[in-house]
Order: structure tokens, then C-alpha cells, then sequence
């Protein structure tokens, strides 16, 4: 017997077994006691409060002050010298050169 015969039979076999299930049930939910159902649905009643509250704190403007006090805000025309781009290649260790020195950073500190 071929392979293809085998699996022609089986699958007609599972497919009566399985109509033969689908008969007892049916059979079963049509001689079994009919009860009726009812269902009702009622919304949940509405709160008088919001669900969401928001918070008694004002976080945007506490924010605000925090920034406020620790912000700096720089232009060009805080620093003493003027900038002068060099070419660079961090990859190879050449970050350009260029001095800084302590008094300038100290002026763009006491600035503001």
C-alpha cells in the first residue's frame, strides 16, 4: 500500500470520527432542559469626582525655578578670543590645538 493510499484513509477516518462527535453533541444540547438566559447590562454610576485629580503642586512652574537658578546662557560675545576652527581626527589622537586659559573660564563662570 502506497503512502498516499494510507493517509486517504486515515484522514476519512478522523473525519467521520469526528462527525460522529459533533452528532452526540448536538443531539445532547437539543434533548438537554432549555433554561433562558438574560442578561443586563447597567453602567457603573458616575462619581462626582473626576477620575484623574490633577496634583495640588504646580510641577511646570517648581521646574521652572530650578532651571531658572541653574541655567547659563552664553553668546559669542562672552568669550574674550575669538574662535578659530582647526581641522581635527579624534580617531587618530589629534583633537587640533588651542589654549584655554583659567581666567577666561573663570570670567564665562561670573558672568551671569
Amino acid at each position: 500500500m502506497k503512502s498516499t493510499d494510507f493517509k486517504k484513509i486515515i484522514k476519512e477516518a478522523v473525519r467521520e470520527a469526528i462527525q460522529e462527535e459533533l452528532k452526540d453533541i448536538l443531539l445532547e444540547a437539543v434533548k438537554s432542559p432549555k433554561q433562558v438566559v438574560r442578561e443586563s447590562y447597567s453602567p457603573p454610576a458616575q462619581s462626582s469626582q473626576p477620575a484623574y485629580a490633577p496634583p495640588s503642586i504646580d510641577f511646570r512652574s517648581k521646574y521652572a525655578e530650578v532651571l531658572g537658578e541653574t541655567a547659563m546662557s552664553f553668546t559669542s560675545q562672552d568669550v574674550q578670543v575669538p574662535f578659530r576652527p582647526q581641522s581635527s581626527d579624534p580617531v587618530n589622537g589629534n583633537l587640533g590645538t588651542g589654549e584655554v586659559g583659567m581666567d577666561q573660564i573663570m570670567n564665562l563662570l561670573n558672568t551671569k
